[in-house]
């Protein structure tokens, strides 16, 4: 009797052993077995255990296996299934860059005195371009990767910038509108016209005074003359006599025959000795050329067109007339 419960005891331990041992198990994968060379795939073992077991997995530093390479190890990912057991997953994003069938070997994983080995798996890395190895040239082993459009972050910055440059432009107009000055009130004095005939009998007192005929400057005197006289015809009734001949003067007046008859005859004797002196080297008399003078005082007096009077000089002429 003694011996048959020691036996049960013994059995009943050695199948707890049993089953314990049954409970850790261990699932390899990697999402592609074929992949182009340069490009990336994860790697994962899965262990299914029991809450409080301690299962030493593998540790890989920068390879897995010769020429598959480790990119970057994954966050340990544990979950807890519906009937309590534990499945901790450890991933590998591994690349390779050699055209070749990799093989990956079984790995073990250790519960206490226990060994779980791991599935072996394959991994087909293929090259999908045609070298040249003649050209001796580098080029890409996968194509440039171009990174989507950040269109939020674009509207955004887009969004701010706009904010900025409306604030900048509204502080400078406030900036401008206090420190604007205030415009200055200029009080303009009304211009004063003179009437040509003003100006032109004023310049025939210098020539008067100058006398410069008596000094054998007869040319000039004659021109000083003439050019008063065809200035002021040309403010007066509007006639561009400055470029024309005199006779051409003579018929744009030809008027004044009718209207002042010796301001016409005044006119042309002054032009007529004028051309005489200037252009035929007449030696004009003494009298002459005072009578010139003469004459271009007689015919401003006689066509001056005088501005009408206002109010108030007209009240002091009468008021001086009492």
């Amino acid at each position: 009797m003694r011996k048959l419960l020691i036996f049960c005891f013994a059995l009943i331990i050695a199948l707890s052993n049993a089953l314990n041992a049954q409970t850790v198990t261990v699932t390899s994968r990697i999402d592609s077995t074929s992949m182009w060379i340069g490009n990336q795939t994860k790697l994962s073992f899965e262990v299914s255990q029991q809450p409080g077991q301690i299962v030493t997995m593998p540790i890989f530093s920068d390879t897995v296996v010769g020429g598959l390479e480790i990119v970057e190890p994954l966050k340990l990912d544990t979950t807890t299934s519906p009937d309590g057991v534990l499945l901790v997953t450890q991933s590998y994003m591994v690349t390779a860059f050699e055209d070749s069938l990799m093989y990956i070997p079984s790995y073990p994983f250790v519960n206490g005195n226990d060994t779980i080995w791991s599935k072996p798996l394959s991994l087909k890395v293929v090259q999908p371009f045609v070298i040249d190895t003649t050209s001796h040239q580098i080029a890409d082993i996968k194509n440039v990767y171009t990174p989507p459009i950040y269109w939020k972050g674009i509207m955004k910055t887009v969004l701010i910038i706009s904010l900025i440059i409306i604030l900048l432009i509204s502080a400078f107009f406030v900036i401008r509108h206090l420190t604007r000055k205030k415009p200055e009130v200029t009080v303009v004095a009304p211009k004063v016209t003179v009437p040509p005939y003003v100006t032109a009998l004023s310049k025939l007192d210098r020539i008067k005074q100058e006398k410069a005929w008596q000094s054998g400057r007869t040319k000039e005197y004659h021109t000083m003359l003439t050019d008063v006289i065809r200035e002021y015809i040309e403010e007066t009734f509007g006639i561009p006599c400055m470029e024309m001949t005199s006779e051409e003067i003579f018929s744009a007046l030809n008027h004044l025959r009718f209207e002042s008859r010796t301001a016409y005859e005044s006119l042309q004797q002054i032009l007529r000795l004028a051309d005489l002196v200037k252009f035929a080297k007449w030696d004009a008399l003494p009298d002459e050329h005072e009578l010139s003078l003469y004459n271009a005082f007689l015919f401003v007096n006689q066509t001056k067109i005088e501005p009408p009077k206002d109010i108030d000089e007209l009240k002091e002429e009468l008021e001086e007339s009492k």
